[in-house]
């Protein structure tokens, strides 16, 4: 049995939810505010976390730093209306495992939470045997072949790449890509999210500690540097690593040599370093938030991998391939999309680029019984966008110029008070919990 923890303050649909859930034989916890929930995870253990987007006290961002904070390492579901996908995004960003829309599909739930729990009681090694053979689709519009030469002509180096581009775009398989076709293609390929790691685990996980260096520190432990000598090692969002950590891997980069935490010795490591970013790491280091030093050794080469919205005439390509993933993962035999469906797809702007479109995929796939699936298995709300913006002339949408006109308005309230929350929530008239929902829908967090 697995211990689920419900953060949601819809209280019927968590109470829906927690009838559905111990039928299904697991044991359910229910708190509706980020505090609760925090206290909750510091006090017990739990296998999983039902995460509500918005709550009375904040949103999923707060509790996915408060879990970072507590070193608590549970996979994280977040549960969002359609609208807010857009910034679901920031979840995934920091850690959240996956997402899904409401109404909540019963079915999709139960695949998700199979589809995690499997992930969980896989093997370390296992998982990054998994990752090596995972397919790069190449794709055939103009973005695409650009985005292949870069690979095909960094790879045989050894220099350092910056990988840029949105969350969800595949930056983890084009650094896959890079040490496929490279001359390290046989030695190991380790990827790292810097975005769950905390201050304290990032130099221990990157650099490895020996016994008694930390309280907690119980036995030795390898770090991926040395693990991933002779190799690849990728280090996503990088610009999540503290000032500290940066200038440790700065000193590991130049002299090609490591110290775990609590050792006195060094230890040679010879590795390729792909990195990757959603944000630019120029303006990181403008704002002295990333070191200049580091910017310039790790920026040999730069590949920026274009979002999903650019990549149109590439689409056919993505859905098929995710199709016949589904396919396999869900014993269904779903060959296409019904015309109507594609055309919502090709209109549709995806804020989370490929793995949103593998997200909707696999849910059209669950609940599809034949060959083709229907655009009625599109979330409705996809679907009732995608006709309301069609349906009107370019430039009159009125709900966009309101909301474009609101949008400037917050930034220059927030200018005129140097940023105070408080204060421009008080000139807008309105409280800060509706500020804080317009500045993370218009991305001004």
């Amino acid at each position: 049995m697995e211990n689920i923890l419900i953060v949601e303050d819809d209280i019927a649909f968590a109470k829906m939810l927690e009838t559905f859930l111990t039928k299904k034989g697991y044991k359910i916890t229910h708190t509706s505010s980020i505090k609760n929930s925090t206290q909750l995870l510091n006090n017990q253990r739990f296998d999983l976390c039902l995460l509500d987007y918005r709550l009375p006290d904040g949103t999923a961002l707060d509790f996915l730093q408060a879990r970072r904070d507590l070193k608590a390492s549970l996979p994280v579901i977040i549960m969002t209306a359609f609208s807010d996908v857009r910034t679901v995004v920031k979840s995934m960003k920091m850690g959240a495992a996956e997402y899904i829309t409401k109404p909540v599909n019963p079915e999709e739930l139960m695949m998700v939470l199979k589809q995690i729990s499997e992930q969980e009681k896989t093997p370390s090694k296992t998982k990054e045997k998994k990752s090596k053979s995972a397919q790069f689709v190449q794709g055939k519009s103009h973005h695409a072949q650009k985005l292949q030469d870069f690979i095909d002509l960094v790879a045989p180096t050894d220099i350092s790449v910056i990988i840029q581009g949105e969350s969800g775009t595949g930056k983890e398989y084009v650094a896959m890509k890079i040490h496929q076709q490279s001359k390290r293609a046989k030695k190991p390929f380790i990827p790292i999210d810097c975005g769950v790691l905390s201050k304290e685990l990032a130099a221990g996980e990157l650099f490895g500690y020996v016994k008694g260096a930390f309280t907690g520190a119980l036995i030795n432990r390898t770090g991926q540097f040395e693990k991933a000598s002779g190799g690849t090692l990728f280090l996503d969002e990088i610009g999540n690593l503290s000032y500290d950590v940066q200038i440790k891997l700065l000193r590991a980069l130049q002299e090609k040599t490591i110290q775990p935490l609590g050792s006195d010795s060094l230890i040679d490591v010879d590795i390729r370093l792909i990195v990757a970013t959603n944000d630019s790491l120029t303006t990181l280091v403008k704002n002295g938030v990333f070191r200049e030093d580091l910017y310039h050794r790790l920026n040999e080469f730069k590949i920026e991998v274009p979002p999903l919205r650019d990549r149109v005439e590439d689409m056919e390509l993505f859905i098929n391939h995710f199709i016949d993933e589904a396919n396999k993962d869900l014993q269904r035999d779903v060959q296409s999309l019904a015309e109507e469906a594609m055309q919502v797809f090709r209109e549709y702007e995806w804020p989370g680029n490929l793995r949103e479109l593998r997200n909707t995929i696999r849910r059209m796939v669950l609940l599809t019984q034949g060959k083709i699936a229907e655009a009625d298995k599109l979330p409705s709300e996809m679907f009732s966008h995608i006709r309301i913006a069609s349906s009107a002339p370019s430039g009159s949408n009125l709900k966009a110029i309101q909301a474009e006109t609101e949008k400037e308005h917050i930034i220059k309230v927030l200018e005129s008070v140097q940023g105070n929350k408080s204060k421009a929530a008080r000139i807008l008239n309105i409280d800060r919990k509706t500020l804080y929902n317009k500045l993370e829908r218009y991305d001004l967090t």
